[in-house]
């Protein structure tokens, strides 16, 4: 078990005085078999005049919240939350013996359900981004087929092929501008990942949260994928590190987009003018080592950036 202190800063200035529109916040962490939430606080200012938990249609425990009619230039919100994991391998499970190797022909209970995940409309891919396809093909040649080592190796081949260029904001950019470029955000590489995985069939959305270890990225909102293997569940894969998700990421919030996984989101009224956005991550190991477990049995390497 490895445990962990975040506290989540986010700060909105605006030139001029705004109305606050009603907003949400993905600032949760998730609780679930591998990641345990012990406690959650919010700080928001100005204070609002009303707040709710909700549960998402995507499963993500988010807050909304509400203003009355009052003007401020500026929002404050500051979340701690107190988190362990639980997953010092991340390959402690069976896969199905139909799902090994690719193409996964989930059944069709799953359709419905994982539609959203699988089809790719929403990334623009579905079949139409052909260096998506490409990459995912020549893998799948390469490992003849079979489901983990094809997720392993897409996820290396990112890593290992694309260099890290921040971009605090803006939507991700399409899987062929990120490989065609050979660079772009964790956000980049993720929605690159999750093409190249739609493209074969698998089941995959995008994750964010907190990843402990690298310090390039631990001061910032991270992000990874998650695919759906049958016997497995949802199981991570950054390749923005090159490595499967295990205890040293913090997953807050999921999508089948990333924009579903924004920590806020609302809008204002009044002429605001210029908006700027601030954002900090503490984070802090209280319980547990920081080293990476030991996978070597698996055969696989995880080289970080």
């Amino acid at each position: 078990m490895v445990r962990y202190q975040i506290t989540h800063r986010v700060h909105y200035q605006y030139e001029k005085p705004v109305w606050l529109s009603p907003h949400v916040l993905r600032m949760r962490p998730r609780s679930d078999g591998v990641q345990q939430l012990h406690h959650h606080g919010i700080e928001i200012d100005p204070k609002p005049a009303g707040i709710t938990q909700v549960l998402d249609a995507e499963g993500n425990a988010i807050a909304r919240c509400w203003w009355s009619e009052q003007f401020t230039t500026a929002l404050n919100v500051t979340v701690t939350s107190e988190v362990s994991t639980h997953c010092p391998n991340p390959f402690n499970y069976l896969l199905e013996p139909w799902a090994v190797h690719l193409p996964i022909d989930y059944p069709t209970s799953l359709h419905a359900t994982l539609e959203p995940y699988y089809l790719g409309t929403h990334l623009g891919t579905a079949g139409n981004d052909s260096v998506a396809t490409q990459l995912a093909q020549e893998i799948g040649q390469a490992v003849e087929g079979n489901t983990v080592s094809f997720l392993t190796e897409l996820n290396l081949h990112i890593n290992r092929h694309c260099r890290y260029q921040p971009r605090p904001t803006g939507e991700p950019w399409p899987p062929w501008m990120t490989w065609t470029r050979k660079a772009g955000t964790c956000r980049d590489f993720v929605v690159l990942f999750i093409a190249a995985c739609q493209s074969v069939g698998l089941a995959a959305r995008f994750v964010s949260g907190y990843e402990e270890g690298d310090i390039a990225y631990q001061s910032t909102l991270h992000a990874w994928a998650e695919v759906y293997l049958p016997g497995a569940g949802w199981r991570g894969y950054d390749p923005t590190l090159g490595v499967v998700v295990s205890d040293h990421h913090i997953a807050v919030a999921v999508g089948h987009w990333p924009r579903n996984t924004a920590p806020v989101s609302g809008s204002h009224r009044g002429n605001g003018g210029t908006a700027t956005l601030e954002s900090r991550v503490d984070l802090q190991l209280i319980h547990g080592g920081s080293e990476s477990p030991d996978l070597s049995d698996q055969r696989i390497q995880y080289p970080r950036m």
